[in-house]
């Protein structure tokens, strides 16, 4: 309890303009990321969540300072995304990205912190375990837990704000590639991300 009290002070309450949020949809452009055994691109599913999350913030007026790394079918490098974050001074980084296995039967959804210890560690584990819960019980998705790792994105921006990476899903299975497909289940993803975020920095002090 008293970190969220801590988080809410420093990314909500105390903030003279609205929390500024990164969305980083992986991929793009000639990198497909991932593709399903339906030819679903993970560079898509991605950045029709990300405009959705765009178009949902705009509808209710932009409570959130919403900006996206891309939006539209572009590759942008990994340097390109972590220095626009940074010169934008985000309070969130949210990189989006989908899984892919060689068994067909594993699911789910799994979030990534920076592995190297920072003073923003603690605060990024419990927004990645807060995500992650979220799409377990009000989405569905089996919970593969809150992991660490080296990626770039987080690596360059895991100092100067709150940087996780999301594992969506896995287009290896064929559920979830379902799933995926559905417009109507890409707002409900927005939806739980969005409100998750208003109701955690501005709403639960």
């Amino acid at each position: 309890m008293l970190l969220l009290l801590q988080i809410c002070s420093l990314y909500g309450q105390e903030l003279n303009r609205p929390l500024r949020v990164i969305i980083d949809p992986g991929h793009g452009g000639m990198d497909s990321g991932a593709i399903g055994v339906n030819g679903i691109q993970e560079k898509d599913v991605v950045l029709n969540l990300a405009l959705a999350l765009k178009h949902l913030n705009d509808t209710l007026g932009h409570p959130l300072d919403l900006f996206s790394t891309r939006t539209s079918d572009t590759l942008i490098s990994l340097s390109g995304r972590s220095k626009l974050a940074l010169a934008l001074e985000a309070d969130i980084f949210l990189s989006l990205h989908c899984n892919h296995s060689s068994n067909p039967k594993a699911r789910g959804v799994e979030v990534y912190v920076y592995d190297k210890p920072n003073s923003n560690t603690d605060a990024a584990t419990w927004l990645a375990f807060q995500i992650q819960e979220r799409f377990n019980k009000r989405l569905g998705f089996k919970s593969r837990g809150v992991k660490f790792a080296n990626f770039q994105v987080l690596r360059e921006t895991s100092r100067q704000m709150l940087s996780i990476l999301v594992e969506l899903g896995f287009l290896s299975n064929s559920v979830e590639i379902r799933y995926f497909l559905k417009v109507k289940n890409t707002e409900q993803m927005a939806k739980q991300i969005l409100l998750y975020l208003l109701r955690t920095f501005y709403f639960n002090s």
